[in-house]
């Protein structure tokens, strides 16, 4: 079943903008697999254009194939032999007459077979002479980046822009599945904001069907998904896979996970970090704390699919290899609702930050932990949303419910009673916003449900 390309308005527009430039232009297309790179290139390249796929093999066969793409736009191109890129490209140069673009797509494979290429092209960028464009396009975050960003790299500093392609809004799952508000939040705590995911959805009548066919079975396509994201950027994908089963098992204190790493904290700081720059672990940050404060800090991962696989597939894998998934199917059923819940809270954070509630522009929302004297007791208490306004008078608490049959006026007394002792609220207005799944009763009126918070993750 086909699905209708969504999302990328802007970035349709300055790529076609870029390219229609009068002067040739090279541009970087980047970021994680299955995110919608080369479909976005695809949509803005016209048949005058030439795309090439690049794959794991040889240089000599990378040049052939490019050679024979080429020879469908200029006749007779790939009955030449090259020897090497220096002179196939140049050989395109002198065949283009009036402007087009060649994107080489999955570039990280060309560069790791021949290390000459990034050098080749600066050659060409640098010699004026240049007559078409050129995109670079891949899933190797780390070198997509490291090609422009790096000094010491031959194409430092001589990109026209770079496109970091990242997941896509919460609104458009719902307009590419066509689904009710509740079921798109359903959905993304499922498949998050990965275009190729939505896609295997709409391939199966239920949410239910999609995660047997596709996350449950061996021989579906997102069963090893997390090996086929790591081996672009991870040399030690073993050790990765480590680190993100455990905090995908419920581990989320540095302590914690280097404690069943069985490994010193110093030594994971660096695999760590590299886990968060890639999208794929976050730091969960209490309102207030300063991003520095390592002791206050827990890890989560921050997809949605590869939290639920190192969460039922991980952990199960000998049931489902030998094609026993009723009972992780049922532990799903048991166990949905609250993931549900977690990733709510999450899109209800996006959803207030930077935006406007009742006149009231509020800046980054986060989550508050902590101990507060409630009725002369001590407290541990969990805040889910609290933001600050720009003009920092007020301070948004909130509260996230994705059960039905609440009470607003019982839940918002009980929130200001926290709030008022929060640290954080002393000689600000605070204003409470509940966050639920359904209209509760005695709503008093400070409700927002998910069909505005999906509007407000536009």
């Amino acid at each position: 079943m086909n699905m209708e390309f969504v999302d990328r308005a802007t970035e349709q527009e300055k790529l076609r903008s870029l390219l229609s430039k009068k002067e040739p232009v090279f541009a970087i297309v980047r970021g994680r697999r299955r995110v919608g790179k080369s479909t976005l290139i695809k949509r803005i390249l016209t048949g005058d254009d030439i795309y090439f796929e690049a794959d794991r093999t040889d240089t000599a066969t990378q040049m052939s194939n490019l050679s024979y793409v080429i020879s469908h736009r200029f006749s007779g191109f790939g009955d030449a032999w090259y020897k090497d890129w220096r002179a196939l490209l140049t050989a395109l140069n002198y065949r283009v007459t009036e402007k087009l673009t060649l994107c080489l797509d999955e570039f990280p494979y060309l560069a790791e077979s021949d290390p000459s290429l990034p050098s080749v092209i600066q050659t060409l960028l640098d010699s004026g002479e240049l007559r078409f464009n050129i995109i670079l396009c891949g899933s190797s975050q780390t070198m997509m980046y490291n090609l422009t960003h790096d000094e010491a790299s031959p194409l430092y500093g001589r990109k026209e822009a770079d496109f970091n392609i990242g997941p896509i809004r919460l609104p458009y799952l719902q307009e590419a599945l066509g689904l009710s508000a509740e079921a798109t939040i359903e959905n993304y705590a499922v498949w998050g904001g990965i275009p190729r995911y939505w896609k295997l959805r709409k391939e199966s009548l239920s949410l239910k069907d999609a995660i047997k066919d596709h996350i449950l079975s061996p021989f579906g396509a997102l069963y090893e998904e997390p090996q086929h994201l790591f081996r672009d950027d991870l040399k030690d994908i073993v050790k990765t896979a480590t680190i993100m089963t455990i905090i995908g098992g419920g581990a989320t204190r540095l302590k914690e996970i280097a404690s069943k790493c069985n490994e010193p904290a110093t030594n994971l700081s660096r695999p760590l970090a590299k886990l968060i720059d890639l999208g794929y672990l976050e730091k969960d940050i209490p309102f207030g704390v300063s991003a520095k404060d390592s002791k206050k800090s827990l890890y989560r991962i921050a997809d949605p699919l590869l939290s639920f696989h190192y969460k039922f597939v991980s952990a199960n894998r000998s049931f489902l290899e030998l094609g026993r998934t009723a009972l992780i199917e049922n532990l799903i059923d048991v166990e949905l609702p609250d993931r549900c819940g977690y990733w709510w809270e999450r899109l209800c954070r996006d959803a207030v930050t930077g935006n406007t509630i009742n006149g009231i522009t509020y800046g980054e929302a986060r989550r508050w932990w902590g101990q507060v004297l409630v009725d002369g007791k001590y407290k541990d208490v969990e805040i889910d949303v609290v933001a600050e306004s720009l003009d920092k008078k007020h301070i948004l608490v909130g509260e996230c419910k994705w059960t039905a049959g609440e009470n607003g006026r019982l839940l918002t007394n009980e929130i200001r009673k926290i709030a008022d002792v929060l640290p954080f609220t002393a000689n600000r207005q605070v204003d409470i916003v509940l966050f639920t799944k359904t209209l509760p009763e005695e709503d008093m009126g400070n409700s927002i449900l998910p069909d505005k918070v999906i509007e407000m993750n536009y």
